[in-house]
């Protein structure tokens, strides 16, 4: 984690942490990826202030593959950058046709979370840059 303003880095590590290293009914690292994913989508940049580490940043938004090599499935990547791009677009059908997919309704929520988090945390790094003159 990069310093994110100073007195809420640490809130901010262990919110991140919290979702991405916690027990879940989803693999870590596929939230990571998921994460990194809205991040980059959002402006999340590379420089060294930035308050994603260089593991949730190692996602490339083309592949949907996490930095570990965690494969984001296609339903699941594009449910996410929903979540990222127009999070009011979301629907009870779009939630629907996951479940009936076969995806619980608990990891439906560990994704959503983490593509929400990633999204406000590339904000965030995309508003702070701008503060700096980045």
């Amino acid at each position: 984690m990069g310093d994110l303003g100073g007195r809420y880095a640490a809130y901010t590590a262990r919110l991140v942490d919290g979702v991405l290293a916690s027990p879940g009914h989803t693999p870590g690292e596929l939230r990571r990826a998921v994460l990194a994913r809205a991040a980059q989508l959002s402006g999340s940049g590379s420089d060294a202030s930035s308050p994603l580490s260089q593991r949730e940043r190692g996602t490339r938004v083309e592949d949907a593959t996490g930095a570990s090599g965690e494969t984001i499935p296609a339903a699941l990547a594009a449910y996410a950058d929903k979540v990222t791009r127009h999070a009011y677009r979301v629907t009870d059908e779009d939630l629907g046709a996951l479940q009936r997919a076969g995806t619980s309704d608990d990891a439906l929520f560990e994704v959503t979370v983490s593509a929400a988090l990633g999204a406000a945390l590339g904000r965030l790094e995309r508003g702070l840059a701008a503060l700096r003159g980045e």
